[in-house]
């Protein structure tokens, strides 16, 4: 074992748009450092990653202003509004290490902006439901429950008896299940469990076996990243509790449907008008401008704008608790 060290950088670039919320992805052949000898698990596979990079120590003055190089590099993209996300580490998550190269800690970030236009040729937006089908219930129960309800019975009767009650107290609490509820902020440790029950492709690209054998549940990333985008969803639900971040992603001057749509695409549940119509205006969030959209194809909306005094007039100045349906 490899007692060498690395720090690597990840970006979560999350952007709302058409009512979906997005996640700006590059090819890994545009990762440094990526070897030849990973095969087909990583170069050439189409598998989408997020913007990453090295952490030089003799170059680089900060961590952040390293990640913001290494996405204008990548994406042509210069972010606004970044925070720290985690900080990974896990033995073995980085294929380089399973060849002998060393281990490498990453230090991810959660960054927001508004979609615009990106390098195209390398980058794109994807959106994040794609590849956590489970996470939307807009519409509904996701077409994905089932089948992975399925899955994960599988799952826990193939433990044995004295573990079948934990795996199964897990999955309920996870997914909602029986008389638990649906908890939207769980977004990561729906992901690890499934990850664990083998339901993820990810599990088996670890594993060098590219073929699962059973069914996988949404598109799969490179490396880790599926994970850090899991992680990076949950931290923006919870967030919109206690922060105003949803403001940086939409324009300075909206409609409360606008901002209502914003609110349903990154919770991925859907909102009662009038509640969130007074619960946006007895917060103090918001102010009129005095002028009317036009472009809402029904009567003109009366447009908005963000009251930047709230944060010092609330500690906690967000858009509520995501209360949602139950999965069963």
């Amino acid at each position: 074992m490899t007692a060498r060290t690395e720090v690597g950088l990840n970006a979560v670039i999350l952007a709302v748009s058409d009512q979906q919320p997005r996640v700006l992805t590059v090819d890994p052949e545009q990762l440094p450092e990526i070897p030849d000898a990973l095969g087909p698990g990583i170069k050439g596979s189409g598998l989408a990653a997020l913007p990453s990079g090295p952490f030089d120590p003799a170059q680089d003055r900060t961590l952040e202003l390293a990640l913001r190089n290494w996405v204008q590099w990548q994406t042509k993209t210069d972010i606004g509004y970044v925070e720290q996300l985690y900080t990974f580490a896990d033995q073995g998550r980085d294929p380089r290490e399973r060849l002998g190269g060393p281990r490498v800690l990453s230090v991810a970030y959660l960054a927001l902006i508004k979609e615009g236009t990106v390098d195209v040729a390398h980058s794109r937006w994807q959106d994040c439901y794609a590849f956590l089908p489970w996470e939307d219930w807009r519409g509904g129960k996701p077409e994905a429950i089932e089948e992975l309800a399925a899955a994960l019975e599988g799952w826990i009767g193939a433990d044995g008896r004295a573990n079948r009650r934990q795996r199964r107290e897990r999955v309920e609490i996870c997914f909602g299940f029986g008389d638990a509820g649906w908890d939207g902020y769980q977004v990561l440790e729906r992901y690890e469990l499934l990850y664990e029950a083998g339901l993820v492709s990810e599990y088996w690209l670890d594993l060098g076996d590219p073929k699962p054998r059973g069914p996988v549940f949404g598109a799969p990333m490179a490396y880790d990243h599926r994970r850090i985008l899991a992680t990076g969803l949950g931290r923006i639900r919870g967030k919109l509790r206690y922060r105003p971040v949803v403001f940086e992603l939409i324009e300075r001057d909206f409609t409360l449907m606008g901002l209502q749509h914003v609110v349903e695409a990154l919770s991925g549940l859907r909102l009662h008008k009038q509640n969130f119509r007074r619960l946006v205006e007895r917060s103090g969030l918001v102010e009129g401008t005095g002028r009317l959209d036009n472009r809402t194809g029904g009567r003109p909306a009366e447009l908005f704008r963000f009251r930047r005094e709230v944060l010092r007039e609330r500690r906690a100045p967000g858009v509520g608790a995501l209360a949602g349906p139950r999965a069963d």
